[in-house]
């Protein structure tokens, strides 16, 4: 049975967290498991609500349903976020002070030795399989577009000025587009599923660094909040690791 340890951490300089965190290491409706993290837009705008509100719907949507034959379980995953986008933005678009509110959304299962995934936004999605950190999620922001069109290294994607803002997010247009996806988690395999609070300030190899220390995922959890609030902790922190 896979296992869950989560993080969220306020940071350094914002005055509250607008991210979300889900664990859930047994059933959730047909799911064997269940991880969310949801780092909430808007600031003013209620980040919070919008990261607290699309994890309620999506898990409203996930327990109606106690049986998948009938239907792909990416496709499941996809669907979930799709009723929590609706959710989001109609509660966003009634309510002037919630009005233009978003959130990422970054939920996984594991089923079968497999990993399986829905996406939005720039959080990120990475498998640890021996000393090989393996980016699984695209980062929907300017950045991550020019990166993937090769416009710009992944240097110059790490110190680039407008790499916070972000191209596709739940709940701010009644049209959705969402990444699914899945693959091969063999034994000994581990996730890692984390906010920008800690992928945009801690590198991919301290990360990897990290994880592959002979210490529990719990301390290993603790130990990656700590390396971003190290480096400045300058926006909220919010990680889940899978084992």
């Amino acid at each position: 049975m896979k296992k869950g340890y989560g993080r969220t951490d306020i940071g350094k300089v914002r005055a509250k967290n607008e991210d979300a965190i889900y664990i859930a290491d047994k059933p959730v409706g047909a799911l064997d498991n269940l991880y969310i993290v949801a780092d909430g837009m808007g600031g003013h705008k209620a980040g919070e609500i919008a990261s607290g509100m699309a994890i309620e719907a999506f898990c409203d949507y996930i327990l109606q349903k106690n049986d998948l034959s009938d239907i792909a379980l990416d496709d499941f995953l996809k669907n979930g976020v799709l009723h929590a986008n609706a959710r989001v933005y109609d509660a966003q678009a009634d309510n002037a002070s919630w009005r233009g509110m978003g959130t990422t959304f970054s939920v996984c299962t594991v089923k079968d030795d497999r990993l399986y995934y829905a996406h939005v936004g720039d959080s990120r999605i990475y498998t640890i399989a021996g000393e090989t950190l393996t980016h699984v999620s695209n980062d929907h922001s300017l950045v991550g577009e020019l990166f993937r069109l090769g416009k710009i290294t992944k240097e110059e994607a790490s110190a680039h000025p407008n790499k916070n803002i972000v191209t596709r997010s739940l709940g701010t247009d009644s049209n959705l587009e969402v990444d699914t996806g899945d693959t091969p988690l063999p034994q000994g395999t581990g996730v890692l599923i984390c906010s920008d609070g800690l992928s945009d300030i801690v590198s991919d190899s301290d990360i990897l660094e990290i994880m592959i220390k002979d210490i529990s995922d719990d301390v290993k959890a603790d130990a990656l909040v700590e390396a971003a609030l190290k480096n400045g902790g300058k926006d909220n922190i919010t990680l889940i690791i899978i084992n």
